[in-house]
């Protein structure tokens, strides 16, 4: 059985910017706060922590921040994908030797691929890494599909041990398991249906949700882990609402106006993003009070 790298509740940290670029003192404080809130595993430099908008030595600095204020209490899994399969690789060895504890790496979007270019893609990666690797499948941000067929070769490779699944559809991610089983750890990566693929062998959630709820999230894994299935399925159910709130624009749009409001000096997004509505920040407060 391969290596699992963490079980619950991974947080798919925002990064805060202000005038000087990272603003690390308050990405540190949410780093802290998520560690004592009871999160499983930090997700650095991903979707939601704005990576496509940095640069790589503002991307470097954040993810050693994580794995420092962390000091090995959780798992810090650094955001390492693009759609240049060389730079991949040298980012990889650079947080390799800041000591994250995985990567997690987005299919190449724009320039795309087929599945077979998938499978060598992955697998030159991994031929260039010691650290353990979850693939990042979310097609409505890349335009690339990871099919069942080619998660079960990936799976094949020792140090691809899980996927992060985004892509909405639950029949492909029941198929997936039921090809893997235990070769791949799925994680979801949809706030909204934790639940469901946990009931499909999911070990947990990357989740946008436990940045601004990270006990809740992480209780609602474990109620699940423990058996408590009908409080777990109500947990789920009762969080829809904020859940949908927080993707009522681009993700992490939502997020970082929720962050703000909860007291975080988190700012803006990086353009092209721009800021929240002013009726979205209503609802989100209401939502959060």
């Amino acid at each position: 059985m391969k290596k699992i790298l963490f079980k619950g509740c991974g947080t798919a940290i925002a990064t805060p910017f202000d005038k000087d670029g990272v603003n690390l003192e308050e990405f540190s404080k949410l780093v802290e706060d998520q560690i004592r809130g009871g999160v499983d595993a930090l997700i650095v430099c991903g979707t939601t922590g704005e990576s496509a908008t940095m640069t790589e030595q503002e991307r470097l600095q954040t993810i050693e921040c994580a794995v420092k204020t962390s000091n090995g209490r959780i798992p810090i899994i650094a955001g390492t994908g693009c759609n240049n399969t060389k730079a991949v690789i040298e980012m990889n060895s650079k947080v390799e030797k800041i000591g994250v504890d995985g990567v997690l790496i987005v299919t190449p979007y724009y320039n795309k691929t087929t599945q077979d270019g998938l499978i060598i893609h992955y697998k030159t990666i991994a031929e260039n890494t010691k650290l353990p690797i979850i693939l990042y499948n979310v097609p409505s941000r890349t335009g690339v599909n990871i099919k069942p067929e080619t998660a079960l070769e990936l799976s094949k490779i020792e140090n691809i041990v899980a996927i992060k699944e985004a892509s909405g559809d639950l029949s492909q991610i029941a198929l997936i398991a039921s090809l893997c089983r235990e070769n791949l750890t799925i994680y979801s990566g949809n706030d909204d249906q934790v639940i469901p693929i946990l009931s499909l062998g999911g070990k947990g959630v990357i989740s946008v949700l436990s940045n601004i709820k990270p006990k809740y999230t992480h209780d609602m894994c474990y109620n699940f882990f423990d058996g408590k299935i009908e409080e777990a399925a109500k947990m789920q159910l009762d969080a829809i609402p904020l859940i949908k709130e927080l993707f009522s624009e681009v993700n992490p749009i939502p997020l970082k106006a929720a962050l703000n409001i909860i007291g975080y000096n988190y700012g803006v997004p990086r353009l092209p993003l721009i800021e929240m509505t002013e009726d979205g920040k209503k609802k989100i407060a209401k939502l959060l009070s």
